[in-house]
Order: C-alpha cells, then sequence, then structure tokens
C-alpha cells in the first residue's frame, strides 16, 4: 500500500479495512490519474458514509421518541 494512503488511512475518520480502502483507492487513481485527487474521492466517499450513519441514527432517535422502530 502506497505511503500516502497509509497516512490517509491512519487519519480516517472510519474503520477502514486495508484491503477495502486499497481497492477504493485504486479505482480512484485509475479514474483521475492523479493520487490527490484519488484521496479527495476517498474523502467524499467517507463522508458520504458518515452521513448515511448519521442519518439513520437520526432516524433511529426520532423513531423511539415516537415508540417506532426502524430497520
Amino acid at each position: 500500500m502506497p505511503r500516502i494512503l497509509r497516512n490517509w488511512l491512519n487519519e480516517a475518520a472510519l474503520p477502514w479495512r486495508p484491503k477495502s480502502v486499497h481497492r477504493a483507492y485504486k479505482k480512484a487513481f485509475l479514474r483521475t490519474g492523479d493520487p490527490a485527487l484519488a484521496l479527495i474521492d476517498l474523502d467524499r466517499v467517507q463522508q458520504l458514509r458518515l452521513s448515511k450513519d448519521l442519518r439513520y441514527n437520526i432516524e433511529n432517535e426520532i423513531g423511539a421518541i415516537e415508540g417506532k422502530t426502524i430497520v
């Protein structure tokens, strides 16, 4: 795994598996041709995942207040 990617992984907000992050990076790098842009794409993917998790948690909290369970 490239050093730039290991450094990104050490700073990541989510607990990425090394194999998963390497696969996502390679895909982004092949598309962009630029290591920096590939890392920006990883940031975007991570933010998307975080926003989905946040939305899910908020919906569950609201459901709990209203006596509903969201699966």
